[in-house]
């Protein structure tokens, strides 16, 4: 047996529909092996909030080991994780092939299959953290009354934030993303580009799969994506079934990410075929088509076509660029960019995709922070976890700060807009708006 694993990290297909996947006996079995070795351990100290609340129960306990902690203390363990996939990657030396087989956030969402599925999530939180997953429900019916639910979710508003602290569970003190009222896929069908046929990348064709976020609540980014690619000659056609379902995924709802895949899967599949690539624009969404849905539905071979056709967007671009090479037209900045490298754009094991895109950029003074902004998408607006949340980005936020470039940016737009605000409250910066990396590439071709 080797100590720590030499070999690159492997995943196993998840098997939610085994009834033994949701049996509590084999639950807490898995939990109390996993765990133990977590506790012998400890290189995930410094991570999610999961490990330090794991080894002070182990800490506290009356035998100072596992076989002391009680099972049902377990549960605020898993409600520390977000998914970031951090532990798995970058840290855990017994993940697979290791013997030891240890995958934290696999199993972390195993116990929320299961506790889904007794009826168990059903606290305050718990239930407005499901309706808030309901990504497209919440975004068509945003965009039908945008200038409400914004004035209503601002957090300014000292008549709406208390009571809906009160009521749902969302706290006063964090900042909701707005609502638009033309969405991505609406602006990009009333705006046509012109293709440049004279750049180097002239005649590839992708799809930008939209993703909720960008329809709903950030076209910026899409626009920029969909100018860069123009500029560069790359024809694009804007598709969006459906949510990805990474929100229903950290609720436990795997049924529902399957069903996800398998619509989305069967609309890009034509496209796939007449030879479009396919760019997700959000990292966490990207992460979704390349590796959680083929591990979700792993017979499904449109999903594995998918996966296998799939880019984050800083990443097409990158290729772009060492394959054919750029359009000229890049212009150097009005001043220096702060680049944050989100946890699923890590998770993708791509390699820092957007400081590459960003160092294109002729004479940008770049700056790197590749840690966890501790934003977790429902997690960072949350009563309970919200200020956990801005615990955990303080270290990115008090970077940043020092750093304070002209422009912050993160692959992740909540991500963005957490380092954003951090950065005001906690380390009392001027207010400035956060940027994808695209958007910066974008205002350097002077298309923004």
């Amino acid at each position: 047996m080797k100590e720590g694993s030499t070999e690159a990290p492997i995943r196993h297909p998840i098997a939610w529909q085994d009834p033994d996947f949701t049996d509590p006996a084999k639950i807490d079995a898995e939990m109390r092996r996993i765990f133990d070795i977590c506790h012998g351990c400890r290189r995930c100290f410094n991570l999610c909030d999961s490990f330090p609340r794991l080894f002070d129960l182990v800490d506290n306990s009356p035998t100072e080991e596992l076989d002391g902690v009680k099972s049902e203390d377990f549960k605020p363990v898993v409600d520390a994780c977000t998914l970031c996939d951090m532990c798995f990657l970058t840290k855990c030396p017994y993940v697979p092939p290791h013997e030891f087989n240890l995958d934290f956030p696999h199993l972390m969402l195993r116990y929320r299959v299961a506790e889904r599925q007794a009826g168990e999530k059903n606290t305050k939180v718990e239930r407005t953290a499901a309706e808030m997953a309901k990504m497209d429900r919440n975004g068509t019916l945003g965009a039908l009354v945008s200038p409400v639910v914004n004035w209503a979710g601002n957090r300014d508003n000292g008549l709406t934030r208390p009571l809906m602290e009160k009521v749902a569970g969302i706290d006063r003190d964090a900042k909701l993303p707005k609502f638009v009222t033309r969405t991505f896929n609406l602006r990009a069908r009333g705006e046509p580009l012109e293709i440049n046929k004279q750049a180097p990348a002239y005649g590839r064709k992708a799809v930008l799969y939209s993703t909720c976020f960008v329809n709903y609540n950030d076209p910026n980014i899409g626009m920029a994506t969909r100018a860069i690619l123009a500029r560069n000659g790359v024809e694009t056609e804007i598709v969006y079934p459906a949510c990805c379902g990474m929100p229903k995924l950290e609720q436990g709802d795997i049924a529902a990410v399957a069903a996800s895949a398998d619509k989305v899967s069967r609309e890009l599949a034509p496209w796939i075929e007449k030879g479009y690539d396919v760019i997700a624009l959000t990292p966490s969404c990207a992460l979704m088509l390349k590796f959680e849905w083929p591990l979700i539905v792993p017979g499904n071979a449109l999903v594995k076509t998918l996966a296998d056709a799939t880019y984050d967007s800083s990443e097409y671009i990158v290729e772009i660029a060492k394959k054919h090479g750029l359009a000229e037209g890049l212009q150097p900045l009005d001043g220096g960019v702060t680049v944050h490298i989100a946890c699923h754009a890590r998770a993708q094991n791509m390699g820092q995709k957007a400081a590459e895109m960003l160092r294109l950029i002729p004479g940008v003074q770049l700056s790197v922070i590749e840690r966890c902004s501790g934003h977790g998408g429902t997690f960072g607006v949350l009563e309970g976890t919200h200020k956990l949340a801005m615990k955990v980005g303080k270290p990115v936020f008090k970077q940043a700060a020092k750093l304070d470039k002209t422009y912050i940016a993160s692959e992740c737009p909540l991500a963005a807009r957490h380092i954003a605000d951090g950065m005001e409250t906690v380390e009392h910066k001027e207010p400035r708006k956060p940027y994808h990396p695209v958007e910066i590439l974008a205002k350097a071709y002077g298309l923004a």
